[in-house]
């Protein structure tokens, strides 16, 4: 079953996004279209929903302009299993065909946390119980026939026998566990300690990873699990034995079982730097031979095939795959024709002019200066900045990258810090706390003059 996000419209997708991202309408519409036709496709007749593969996105545009962001923010929208991987690295050192389906096996990962974290968030307050109770048997063991307990000179009835003493004097913490009364009590617990199988090596280069995989799960299933006693404090305490309890709670079949079916109908993988797979000028020899492998590795996973993952056997025929590539030295055409094809929907990002620089750093939920603004009210210091300022900020970054080199809004990573590093030093030693810091225009000037005037150092340095 989709996620109530996924019911979002195109133009409340869109909206959605604006929050995170400045600009790229046209890179928005298309993801948002291609986000809804999920939900579209979940609701046609059976025979026709196999027919409905989804429109793989191909990014164009320089690198800091926001590519990754919006992926991210889509996958996060829709609650969706969401996987990045950079396509040059299938390059490195040679290649193996099967490597490239290790994307759509951290996919599946994904999707296995998202469901197990859902699972886990159902029976949170009966393994709240459990914990309390063990807790409890640490605290004040239950009583055996046999045993007597101490009386407690708190009661005001007294009680019929030593078990109704025992149970109410459990009962009296538990309700100081509850209010953390006890949090910094130390007390000794069990833990279960994760088996190590130890087979690493097993079948040298004749297994496939996810036969390796499979392998070591079975081994370490055999083998005999095994406690250790731990001192730790209460809240410590609660922390981890939640974790332990909540996942014995939750049936891994039936997590494994809904995490295919999530990955399969849901899941983004998002394959940056897909330039650097295209072969460009028409050479056949050197590295670019081993690129067009990796293109011809990537084909069977983007147009649909069965990949073995521990969890089980996942189909890529629906997983959305948005590639992005900055194409300064290649062009998308240099790619393969059959890849080509797999990526119908292209769509080429601006790049960042001085007016979005202003937008990203004022209107963004995460903007930069939001960000430091809650660095600085960490040290209980109030950091402003006049509008006029960023402007400065706005003009300062988009005139170094115009004539070093454009890294989009990151740049405004690099001038945000030389603005502000000297103040994060000065706290709270200089600038002590209810301090005000107001960022005036001339203050940017000061600040980052030597910036500007240093920024085509790297030209003269050998």
């Amino acid at each position: 079953m989709l996620n109530k996000h996924q019911y979002l419209t195109p133009r409340e997708i869109v909206k959605e996004l604006d929050k995170y991202i400045i600009g790229q309408k046209n890179a928005k519409r298309n993801v948002a279209i291609a986000l809804r036709n999920r939900w579209r496709r979940m609701s046609v007749p059976t025979e026709m929903k196999k027919e409905i593969i989804p429109n793989n996105i191909l990014m164009i545009g320089a690198t800091g302009v926001g590519k990754t962001e919006i992926a991210r923010r889509l996958a996060n929208l829709a609650d969706a299993p969401f996987s990045k991987v950079e396509a040059s690295k299938f390059t490195e050192v040679g290649y193996v065909g099967r490597d490239v389906e290790s994307m759509v096996r951290d996919l599946v990962e994904q999707a296995v946390n998202l469901v197990k974290t859902s699972k886990q968030e159902e029976v949170k307050e009966k393994a709240a119980l459990l914990v309390e109770d063990l807790i409890l048997d640490a605290l004040i063991p239950p009583i055996r026939s046999g045993q007597s307990a101490a009386i407690s000179s708190e009661d005001t009835e007294m009680p019929q026998n030593d078990a109704e003493l025992n149970e109410r004097t459990r009962e009296r913490f538990r309700e100081k566990i509850r209010s953390g009364e006890l949090d910094h009590r130390k007390i000794e617990i069990n833990i279960r300690k994760p088996v190590n199988p130890g087979v690493g090596m097993i079948g040298g280069g004749m297994m496939d990873e996810s036969s390796m995989i499979n392998l070591q799960e079975m081994i370490g299933n055999m083998m005999p699990k095994k406690n250790k006693k731990r001192k730790v404090t209460i809240q410590e305490a609660k922390r981890i034995l939640q974790e332990e309890e909540a996942a014995k709670l939750i049936d891994m079949d039936e997590v494994k079982d809904e995490a295919i079916h999530k990955a399969e109908n849901t899941g983004i993988i998002f394959i940056d730097e897909i330039d650097k797979i295209a072969g460009g000028s028409g050479k056949q020899s050197g590295p670019d031979v081993s690129r067009e492998g990796v293109q011809r590795d990537l084909l069977p996973v983007v147009e649909g095939t069965a990949v073995n993952t521990k969890y089980g056997v996942i189909k890529t025929d629906h997983i959305l795959f948005i590639a992005a590539g900055a194409f300064h030295v290649s062009k998308p055409s240099d790619l393969i024709p059959e890849l080509q094809g797999r990526f119908p929907i292209r769509v080429e990002l601006e790049n960042l002019t001085k007016d979005d620089f202003y937008h990203i750093l004022k209107e963004p939920k995460n903007a930069l200066t939001k960000q430091y603004e809650a660095l600085f009210n960490a040290e209980e210091v109030s950091l402003d900045f006049q509008d006029e300022a960023l402007h400065e900020i706005a003009e300062i970054a988009f005139k170094v990258n115009s004539e070093v080199e454009n890294i989009g809004a990151r740049r405004l990573h690099t001038v945000m810090s030389h603005l502000l590093n000297e103040l994060l030093f000065d706290m709270p030693d200089v600038l002590a706390p209810n301090a005000q810091v107001v960022i005036t225009r001339e203050l940017v000037s000061e600040r980052l003059d030597e910036l500007v005037k240093t920024k085509d150092l790297s030209e003269y340095i050998l």
